[in-house]
């Protein structure tokens, strides 16, 4: 197993274009955390949960304060992040799509939906990818990391619910099927030791001629993570057991990023090395009943993963990229996930694919002259996997300048906040500027697209857990 997944690592680096100019490129680091909220950070305002290296990481670089994830969970976030294509044209606008028999089923990206790795590998960088990709179909290897772009890939695999191969979350494939390693949680303090560990061998390995673009997608702090290996951290503090294992995750996290840098220092690639740090979304309400208001873990934003209020799409953003981000600085710079694809096609020397509509914030990290957004927007389908589907599950916001809309339902009324005054959106002042809410309504009913699975107003599902057994049990 060990000689296989050397073999597929050395012969994936060995298909890499070399580019004349790659000693004047850097390489790329993508930090992705998952279900990481806006307050979970010391940089970012909190003040129980220990995250030294982030929080030096922002001294060091830029914190962003105005930036969003794609979607306010982590299928079509990602989604949005991989492709650059915004979430109300994404392919993907939920965990799961509505089929036909009443099936909540996985969507994959279109094979024509140009990914971060895909591009990355034309412009002659070499691409890894580690942890959860989670924007496909688990029964077609073709729409796997390794197929989408990247020359070395470890994945882990979550099933498809009703139809198709169950798979264990604990298995990671590597390079489609090519190889596997299984991670036994009572070996490793977390699951992202164990990613890192991953991501030491391939920067040890890696032809070096070559800048890299590598995407660690850690699990950090995923609720369905129920058991991590450390049973120690934050055990004298006293809290419920749950909210111990979250606030250990994300410490934990913090620790395995460090590793990582040290790494990259020591090969003398760290100052060559543009550095982002994210999350895929807001705070979650899960595993066994953690209480996201223990640690604030909003900050002073309204809701949390699922909600399309801030606190379920805001999110930290740090960039650090020795010599060209300012240490320390930080701004207000509205942008998102969709900006990410033009972003680093501008660093690699590339023109983003067509497909993207965002805006390269290469300049802001800079200190240069950036060009904003007129308006984001996010559409969202809740899935009817474990859930009631209140008004369709369907979820709309927009930000434009510093107005903010919301609608639950397309029969919902749009309620309308202004953050400049009220960042938890507790006013709502619709009522007050109906000219802001009729620019807000054509936004939701005009700048979006179709896309199969997802239809306009969501579908109205009542939760049949009978069913979910029946069938899941018809396909074993």
């Amino acid at each position: 197993m060990k000689d296989l997944f050397y073999l597929s690592l050395i012969i994936g680096l060995a298909a890499c274009k070399t580019n004349s100019n790659d000693e004047a490129r850097p390489n790329i680091l993508f930090l992705l955390a998952d279900d990481l909220g806006y307050g979970e950070l010391g940089s970012y305002g909190q003040q129980t949960i220990k995250t030294p290296v982030l929080d030096s990481l922002a001294s060091q670089g830029m914190r962003f304060t105005d930036f969003y994830a794609g979607n306010a969970v982590c299928s079509p976030s990602r989604a949005v992040l991989l492709t650059g294509i915004s979430s109300a044209y994404s392919t993907i606008r939920g965990n799961s799509g509505h089929f036909a028999d009443d099936r909540w089923m996985r969507v994959a990206l279109k094979k024509d939906e140009m990914t971060l790795g895909e591009m990355m590998q034309d412009a002659g960088y070499q691409t890894a990818f580690i942890g959860k990709w989670h924007v496909d179909d688990p029964n077609d290897l073709s729409t796997w990391a390794y197929y989408r772009g990247f020359d070395y890939a470890v994945q882990e695999q979550w099933g498809s619910r009703f139809g198709g191969i169950d798979y264990d979350p604990y298995m990671h494939w590597i390079n489609g099927k090519q190889d596997s390693m299984y991670y036994n949680w009572t070996e490793w303090e977390c699951k992202d030791e164990f990613r890192t560990n991953l991501a030491i061998d391939y920067l040890d390995n890696r032809n070096r001629e070559n800048p890299f673009f590598l995407f660690m997608s850690y699990r950090a702090p995923h609720g369905h993570e129920r058991n991590i290996g450390n049973q120690e951290l934050y055990a004298d503090q006293g809290w419920p057991a749950q909210e111990r294992l979250h606030a250990a995750k994300i410490t934990l996290l913090d620790t395995q990023i460090d590793r990582l840098l040290k790494k990259l220092k020591e090969m003398g690639e760290l100052e060559n090395t543009l550095i982002f740090f994210t999350s895929d979304n807001g705070p979650h309400r899960e595993g066994g009943n953690h209480d996201p208001d223990f640690f604030n873990s909003s900050g002073n934003l309204r809701g949390i993963k699922r909600d399309l209020y801030e606190g379920g799409i805001r999110v930290p953003l740090i960039a650090i990229w020795n010599n060209q981000i300012d240490p320390g600085s930080e701004t207000n710079h509205v942008s998102g996930f969709q900006d990410i694809m033009p972003t680093i096609a501008a660093v690699a020397g590339i023109n983003a694919p067509e497909q993207t509509d965002g805006i390269s914030i290469l300049p802001v990290l800079t200190g240069k002259r950036q060009t904003a957004h007129r308006h984001l927007n996010w559409e969202f389908q809740l899935d009817g996997w474990t859930r009631i589907m209140p008004d369709g599950g369907f979820r709309q916001s927009a930000r434009m300048g510093y107005w903010k809309a919301v609608r639950y339902g397309i029969q919902s009324e749009t309620e309308l906040y202004n953050l400049e005054t009220d960042i938890s959106e507790s006013n709502n002042i619709a009522s007050e500027h109906p000219e802001i809410i009729e620019k807000m309504q054509r936004i939701f009913e005009e700048n979006r697209s179709e896309t199969t699975g997802f239809p306009y107003g969501g579908v109205i599902q009542h939760y049949n857990p009978r069913r979910r057994y029946e069938e899941r049990n018809l396909n074993n």
